[in-house]
């Protein structure tokens, strides 16, 4: 009879096979039992378990009801170890018979000591015993001092930031050898990828710039109306999506969706060992993998970012005509006036800064996860968190510095 994959790997599954296996070695009649069962105390608290022989199914095994009447008989076992000396060869006979004793001193709360066993059973008892979850008392952990915790977290943001400036230093050597026509890495991947970063972006970044323009439209009309002056929602809106709204809207929606998609790629390509393929071939991963991700959000992040500056406008262009009863050609002359070709070009510098900053967080975290299915969602993650605060901290330095040099 055929099983599937998920009967084998079911728990009850495993726990039937194993009572079948360990049954069939208690009823093998056909060979008297070479293996041998012992007991002796090395203290009141302590009951060891020699076991010696043969332990394997095609000769027979020993019952354990032994040693269920040792650990009845005596309320004051604590701990059970084993003198596995005399031991000669094993197969699945003797990791079901252990299994049976260490599920009932779990439930007797009764502590097993295994390090005497041999390295093979201790290997298969752990991953036998992490699949049936039985519950063996453990040692209560040990409290970490407060002074070691806060050194370890530093040394761990030191090493973060060495292997960020390491990144750093691999992405500028692989732009220095493709600014001198010695970069590698395939034309085509390069177009999908300016795809992925351009127009199949379009439709979100334009639902989330009308949304913002109307809400700036709103929230301006409650302050202004005090006033009588909602013309200057034309100003209040086409100043901040040109200079940074439409800038900062569109760097949190490319985070979310580019730059995650870039850290879950290159982390599958990690776990799949496809990176350490890469370097075995002498492909460098970072020009042929890292380079076209960071350079196609640098090209296209300034475009989708005036294509969100305009359609932020029409959000706001709409509200004030239609609900507010502003004159369409006076609301258009203010945005005209008001929107200053400085506030442009600050806006589109902070689109090229966000570019990268994507594109590098994505990569970063993408080359640096684990072997592992659930590491590459943690990296998704990691890259979106890291993206998007790097994108607030960099939109603060750069309206300071404006503020400084008074544009």
């Amino acid at each position: 009879m055929l099983l599937g994959y998920e009967a084998v790997q079911s728990v009850a599954f495993r726990n039937s096979l194993f009572e079948l296996t360990y049954k069939l070695g208690l009823e093998n009649k056909a060979y008297m039992p070479s293996s041998q069962l012992s007991f002796d105390y090395p203290s009141s608290e302590t009951l060891r378990v020699k076991l010696s022989g043969e332990w394997q199914i095609s000769v027979g095994l020993p019952s354990d009801n032994e040693c269920l009447s040792q650990l009845s008989s005596n309320k004051e076992i604590t701990e059970v170890t084993f003198e596995p000396s005399g031991l000669n060869k094993w197969d699945s006979g003797l990791l079901s018979f252990l299994l049976r004793l260490i599920k009932e001193c779990g439930k007797r709360n009764i502590r097993v000591n295994r390090q005497s066993l041999p390295e093979g059973i201790e290997r298969l008892l752990i991953l036998a015993l992490r699949e049936h979850k039985v519950s063996v008392p453990q040692e209560a952990p040990i409290a970490i001092p407060l002074l070691e915790r806060a050194g370890d977290k530093v040394l761990q943001i030191q090493a973060g930031f060495v292997s960020l400036f390491n990144f750093l230093g691999d992405i500028a050597v692989a732009f220095s050898r493709f600014l001198s026509g010695k970069a590698y890495f395939r034309g085509d991947d390069f177009r999908a990828i300016v795809q992925r970063c351009g127009a199949d972006a379009l439709g979100l970044v334009s639902l989330i710039s009308v949304l913002v323009g109307i809400i700036l439209a709103f929230v301006g009309t409650i302050q202004l109306q005090l006033f009588g002056a909602q013309i200057f929602i034309a100003d209040i809106v086409g100043i901040a999506m040109v200079r940074v709204m439409g800038a900062v809207m569109t760097g949190i929606i490319m985070s979310g969706r580019t730059g995650a998609s870039f850290a879950a790629e290159l982390g599958l390509m990690q776990a799949n060992e496809e990176i350490d393929a890469f370097k075995t071939l002498g492909i460098s991963p970072v020009e042929f993998l890292v380079m076209p991700r960071v350079l196609a959000l640098m090209i296209m992040m300034p475009f989708l970012t005036l294509y969100a500056d305009f359609m932020g406008i029409l959000g706001g262009f709409f509200v004030s005509t239609v609900f507010l009863g502003l004159n369409p050609v006076e609301y258009l002359q203010h945005t005209q006036s008001a929107v200053r070709l400085s506030n442009l070009w600050i806006g589109l510098a902070h689109s090229f800064v966000f570019g990268i900053i994507i594109g590098i967080a994505g990569c970063l975290r993408g080359m640096q996860c684990a072997r592992s299915a659930e590491a590459v969602g943690e990296a998704a993650t990691s890259a979106v968190v890291t993206a998007i605060t790097s994108i607030v901290v960099a939109t603060a330095l750069i309206t300071f510095v404006c503020q400084v040099l008074g544009v």
